[in-house]
C-alpha cells in the first residue's frame, strides 16, 4: 500500500525508486519532525542499502516539489515535515527539543486584524514559539493540540 507521500510523488511525476519509496514511507509514518540523520537511521532499519547521500537527495527533491517542508527549530539541524495546507504552529521546548504542533484561532484572528489595519489581506503566516516547560504546564482553552495523522508529522 502506498504511503501518502509516495502518492504525492507519483501524482507529481517523480520517479519512485525502491529506496525513495522507503524514505517516503518513513516520512509518512513519522509522528515527529525528523532530521536527515534520523530519517537515515529509520530508513536503513528497513533497507540497509540506503546511503545518507540518497536520503539527502530525496529530501531535497521532495522539498523542491513542495511535498516536504524544512523547519529550523534550533539545534543546528534542519527538520522536516510533510507540507500541509492551512495554518498550524510549533512550540519548541528549548530544553528537550520536543516539538508540539497546535492550532490557535485567536492568534489567527489577531494576525488577520493586524494585516487589515495595515491595509493588507493576510495570505500566509508562520509561527514558531520557543519555550521552557513550566512544572505544572497547561494549555489555554482556545488552543487545540494537533493530533498526528498518517502522512503528517506532529
Amino acid at each position: 500500500m502506498e504511503s501518502p507521500i509516495e502518492r504525492l510523488c507519483v501524482d507529481r511525476g517523480l520517479k519512485m525508486t525502491g529506496q525513495r519509496r522507503v524514505i517516503a514511507r518513513v516520512l509518512s509514518d513519522a509522528v515527529d519532525h525528523p532530521d536527515v540523520e534520523e530519517l537515515y537511521r529509520r530508513a536503513t532499519a528497513l533497507d540497509g542499502r540506503i546511503s545518507i547521500a540518497t536520503v539527502y537527495r530525496t529530501v531535497r527533491l521532495l522539498e523542491e516539489n513542495g511535498i516536504l517542508e524544512r523547519r529550523d527549530f534550533g539545534g543546528g539541524r534542519a527538520r522536516y515535515e510533510p507540507t500541509e495546507p492551512g495554518p498550524h504552529y510549533h512550540l519548541i521546548d528549548v530544553e528537550t527539543g520536543r516539538v508540539i504542533e497546535f492550532e490557535d484561532t485567536e492568534h489567527e484572528r489577531a494576525l488577520a486584524a493586524i494585516a487589515a489595519r495595515l491595509g493588507f489581506d493576510l495570505v500566509s503566516h508562520r509561527l514558531e514559539l520557543f519555550g521552557r516547560a513550566r512544572p505544572a504546564n497547561g494549555l489555554a482553552a482556545e488552543t487545540t493540540m494537533r493530533k498526528p495523522n498518517k502522512g503528517k508529522s506532529a
